[in-house]
């Protein structure tokens, strides 16, 4: 059961966690979690439901829960652990984490407390506590609590930055930017150093010293938003428009640009003045640790990325880019109903909303809402039918959904809304073409592949599905087949577009060379069950029965589509009786690409 963000979870005592804790309870070399103090595992200790527990099984099931990374529950199972063992430290620093990166942080803030106490020097809790009196507006006492050092190189970072800023909220600007210049570490310390320099010296009214440190930054990191954004920004405060425009084009032109740098384009063009980026204390420490959590979770490491972010927005709700990451994060954890939480805290006025609606349509999908997912998209596309990235994440959820009348038509209607189709446009005539393909339309379908094909001459995806359509259906073989090899030496570690080489091969009936390409394609994708089974498949018509036979069962266990298990089972029982033709009337153009 997953909590909302910031709400303080209680312990699941539905079936499979009372099945849990009976079963933990029972072990009777469950892991040593008690003090030297605890003498009994079995004390009964009240809890909302009224039901007891014992120190090992709420262990036990906080772990299990902290495994499935349902951090409420994990840390509502470690809080009674801690109930029943309070001298126990490691169970002290498993909840305070665990309930930061619920986003309890509150609740995080009192077992900090505890853990400076008991004479941790955990770098998280100090954190915590130095936000917690930023947020308050007591400067003085968030710089005491960040002075002291911490060992590793994150944590004198992000120790050293927001102790920056808890300085310069105090006034003492001069001593907030020692601070900053006396951190060393690794190279990827000075993005952030300098970049944050710039921030307490754009916003002090400092700003040839300001570009001095914007330079420093951009230098390094041209690709960071908030690098290139405070860059432009602080060239523009130094009467600089014209290369603080430059700056802007120059990113549009590598990275297809971004919402917040149009809106600071739009102040620069209109000659207004750039206001600072950061203007509060609170909202640069959060700055700093949005910026550090986005990093960490890219790296994989959720349960701390979690809890960054989580004291992020803590101390700035408006905190946009924090919440998209934090979104991000729970969506690569596979928890779309927390990501939902998470971008739904983006404020209404942000420029990021839409996009951050977006990601809320597809979510509902991830959660098998169809409904919710179909209405809050075509929602979008009503305030705003040029929205093509609302149209493709509508049309693609319909079409995953084999609703491909419906997708045909948001497809259109998004192309429609186009005054003159550009080399980006390829995508959506390509998604369209397949709808068309799905529905019989087939020289629809195709007048949509070669026009992406003229917006995008080698997109291998779209040589791919075009090439293998042809070939299923036994027209223009020459050309299709070349597309294929084509999108292939484009594309050479892509199993999916190997496979098609093969199947291609397979329908023409040269089945060695079949052979030879979906062996190298299941080489890259070793467990999709299409690639296994087209293998067996070439295997049978070359005389490798056994072999074929072997392929057939393992895509059989591989949990292949339901239309496609009975034709595998007839195989492994009966083989293949007759060569494949490619002729329209046999094609089965349901697998394109594997």
């Amino acid at each position: 059961m997953t909590q909302e963000t910031g709400a303080v979870a209680k312990p699941d005592r539905g079936p499979f966690r009372l099945m849990l804790l009976a079963f933990a309870g029972v072990l009777a070399l469950a892991p040593a979690v008690a003090s030297a103090e605890t003498t009994s595992d079995s004390v009964t200790f009240g809890t909302p439901s009224g039901l007891p527990f014992t120190l090992s099984g709420s262990y036990l099931s906080g772990r299990l829960a902290g495994f499935q990374k349902d951090y409420g529950q994990a840390a509502a199972f470690y809080e009674e652990s801690l109930l029943a063992d309070p001298a126990n430290t490691m169970l002290l620093e498993r909840t305070f984490l665990l309930k930061l990166a619920n986003g309890n942080v509150d609740e995080a803030v009192r077992f900090a407390k505890d853990l400076e106490k008991a004479g941790l020097q955990n770098f998280l809790a100090q954190l915590v506590l130095g936000a917690d009196k930023m947020g308050q507006g007591k400067y003085g006492e968030a710089e005491k609590i960040l002075s002291e050092s911490r060992n590793g190189p994150l944590a004198q970072l992000s120790i050293g930055l927001s102790r920056a800023w808890a300085l310069y909220g105090d006034g003492q600007i001069d001593e907030a930017l020692k601070v900053i210049d006396a951190l060393s570490g690794p190279d990827w310390f000075e993005v952030f150093t300098a970049t944050h320099k710039t921030h307490i010296l754009f916003d002090a009214g400092r700003n040839a010293e300001a570009l001095e440190a914007a330079e420093s930054a951009y230098a390094i990191d041209q690709g960071a938003i908030r690098v290139t954004d405070a860059y432009a920004r602080v060239l523009a405060a130094n009467a600089r428009q014209k290369d603080a425009l430059e700056v802007l084009d120059r990113y549009d032109s590598q990275f297809r640009g971004h919402p917040k740098l149009d809106q600071t384009r739009a102040v620069i063009a209109a000659g207004t003045v750039v206001p600072p980026l950061v203007t509060e204390p609170a909202e640069g420490m959060s700055e700093i640790l949005y910026g550090l959590g986005a990093v960490i979770g890219r790296d994989g490491g959720e349960e701390l990325s979690t809890s960054y972010l989580q004291l992020a927005l803590f101390l700035d709700p408006r905190a946009e880019f924090a919440a998209i990451a934090l979104g991000s994060v729970f969506e690569r954890m596979e928890q779309p109903d927390r990501a939902i939480e998470a971008l739904m805290m983006v404020p209404d006025d942000s420029v990021l909303k839409r996009e951050a609606e977006i990601q809320v349509g597809m979510n509902y999908n991830q959660l098998d809402k169809l409904a919710e997912a179909r209405d809050h998209l075509e929602a979008l596309i009503r305030d705003d039918p040029s929205d093509l990235e609302a149209v493709v994440a509508l049309g693609n959820i319909l079409r995953a959904h084999e609703i491909y009348e419906d997708a045909e038509a948001v497809y259109s209607q998004g192309i429609d809304t186009i005054a003159e189709l550009e080399n980006r446009h390829w995508l959506l005539l390509y998604f369209r073409g397949i709808a068309r393909e799905r529905l019989g339309k087939w020289e629809l379908a195709e007048a949509d592949f070669r026009k992406a094909l003229e917006l995008n001459e080698q997109q291998p995806l779209v040589l791919n599905y075009l090439g293998y359509s042809l070939v299923d259906q036994g027209l223009k073989l020459d050309e299709a087949l070349e597309m294929i090899k084509t999108a292939v030496e484009l594309r050479p570690t892509d199993g999916y577009i190997v496979d098609s080489l093969g199947w291609v091969y397979f329908r023409l009936g040269r089945y060695p060379e079949a052979v030879k390409e979906l062996e190298r394609a299941i080489e890259l994708r070793p467990s999709d069950p299409v690639i296994n089974d087209h293998l067996g498949d070439a295997y049978w018509m070359v005389d490798r029965r056994n072999e074929a036979r072997f392929q057939w069962n393992h895509a059989r266990d591989l949990e292949p589509d339901e239309k496609d298990l009975p034709k595998i089972l007839d195989k492994i029982a009966n083989g293949l009786e007759d060569s494949p033709a490619t002729d329209a009337a046999k094609a089965d153009t349901g697998n394109n690409g594997g």
